[in-house]
């Protein structure tokens, strides 16, 4: 990036965000003059990113999310650095298990919920401790269409999602009117994370979709600058759905 745009004056922190997903979302809150702090656990992936992204307005966090001691080191650092933290999005997640619900390790499922869910909650905690619950601000979590409708072979991923998204709700309605909690619930976005879906197989994966492509991370880039912006100021607790018309084909025909 060689041309930013003048500060906003805004922060945001935002987890599990070296590439992909939080990656695009880092992109496009930069490029509107926000200062990010990302977080993520390969420290040598985030000093690409914070070379990539500008390191004169974005730090970078190692940790795990689901540690609460780096919860609450990554939002220290932002505090130290920014001096506020007005956005929180939630994208860490994991996925480590691909089967039957059936069969599912239950140290695994522990696992999901852990880094998915559990660790969505700490760091919404902090920043409220931090910053929003006295100046206010909006917190986006990073949800999937997994958890709204059954998802074979990936059952646990799929029902930390969900939870994801009821958290998302008890957190709006707790922490209103100081601070907008609302959630995004992709579709196959192309990343790393979900290769195995659509690998060696994308115009197949793709043909599912009434718009004719898979995400990218700019496409959740987009609905996450939204929700962070004076224009969804009247929303929250809402979950955008952002699925390339997926949900378009599974009606009767």
């Amino acid at each position: 990036m060689t041309t930013l745009p003048e500060l906003s004056g805004k922060v945001a922190l935002i987890t599990g965000a070296s590439r992909g997903i939080g990656y695009g979302v880092a992109e496009a809150l930069i490029a509107r003059g926000d200062r990010v702090c990302i977080t993520g656990r390969n420290e040598d992936a985030l000093k690409e990113a914070v070379e990539t992204l500008g390191a004169d307005r974005v730090i970078a966090v190692a940790g795990k999310a689901h540690d609460e001691v780096h919860q609450a080191v990554a939002v220290e650092r932002t505090m130290e650095a920014f001096g506020r933290v007005d956005f929180l999005v939630n994208n860490a997640g994991t996925n480590p298990v691909f089967g039957p619900i059936a069969e599912l390790d239950l140290n695994v499922a522990r696992k999901v919920f852990e880094t998915n869910v559990v660790s969505a909650l700490g760091f919404a905690q902090q920043t409220w401790k931090a910053w929003q619950g006295e100046n206010g601000g909006a917190i986006v979590n990073i949800a999937s269409v997994a958890g709204l409708a059954p998802s074979p072979f990936i059952g646990a991923y799929g029902i930390s999602k969900a939870a994801m998204i009821n958290l998302t709700v008890q957190l709006a309605h707790e922490f209103a009117p100081k601070v907008r909690v609302n959630a995004i619930a992709p579709a196959v976005v192309k990343t790393k994370f979900a290769a195995a879906l659509y690998e060696g197989r994308e115009a197949e994966a793709a043909a599912a979709y009434p718009l004719g492509r898979l995400g990218v991370p700019s496409d959740i880039g987009g609905a996450a600058a939204f929700l962070t912006s004076q224009q969804s100021d009247w929303v929250t607790g809402q979950t955008l759905v952002v699925d390339g018309g997926m949900f378009l084909n599974a009606g009767v025909e």
